[in-house]
């Protein structure tokens, strides 16, 4: 059983990633949050008792479905939405959604020296990472939730095909062509792989 500490830095340690994950798959920020939070409360209240080993696999298949059941809803509320659409007005100012929250922590492991020193350096990887992003971005659903698992998270085949519900044989095809596309899309942007 996980202590109430090893729970806080697991969930800690998991948020950052747990929520670019969705928000690769809803594309809002603001959904992406509400995701990962719903995730980290339903894995608290179910699964506190587990052992610290089984706590990323069974964060990962709450976070898959919590992201499914967004789309199911999504489904449903489409349509009253679009009723209703026409009773807001147009010229309602928006807030400014560049600031991201998340983005400004800074995730060093104990011991780890930072690039913040070097703007230079830390322009160009936030450069890369941009255009990475917006490449998963352009997956399909199916071969972004593959890939992101398998090589966002590190999770092997079986894992994987667990977490997405589909044989292992999916999992690596799914994978392969994701990885295609994207070394498509990055070669041409430049960027050699």
């Amino acid at each position: 059983m996980a202590t109430k500490q090893e729970f806080s830095r697991f969930l800690a340690e998991t948020e950052r990633r747990a929520y670019k994950q969705a928000l690769f798959a809803v594309r809002d920020e603001h959904l992406a949050l509400d995701i990962v939070q719903d995730s980290m409360a339903k894995l608290v209240q179910k699964y506190a008792g587990k052992p610290l080993e089984e706590l990323p696999l069974l964060f990962q298949r709450i976070l898959q479905n919590t992201i499914r059941d967004f789309y199911r809803r999504q489904k449903t509320r489409s349509l009253w939405t679009t009723l209703f659409s026409s009773f807001i007005p147009r010229n309602r100012e928006t807030e400014n959604e560049d600031y991201d929250p998340l983005e400004t922590l800074e995730t060093l492991q104990p011991g780890a020296s930072s690039n913040f020193a070097d703007p230079r350096i830390q322009l160009e990887q936030s450069q890369l990472m941009d255009t990475i992003e917006k490449a998963i971005e352009t997956l399909p659903p199916r071969q972004r939730e593959a890939f992101l698992l398998r090589y966002w998270e590190g999770m092997d085949v079986s894992e994987t095909a667990k977490i997405m519900e589909c044989s292992e044989g999916s999992v690596k095809t799914h994978c392969s062509r994701a990885a295609h596309t994207l070394g498509r899309i990055l070669k041409k942007d430049g960027i050699e792989l």
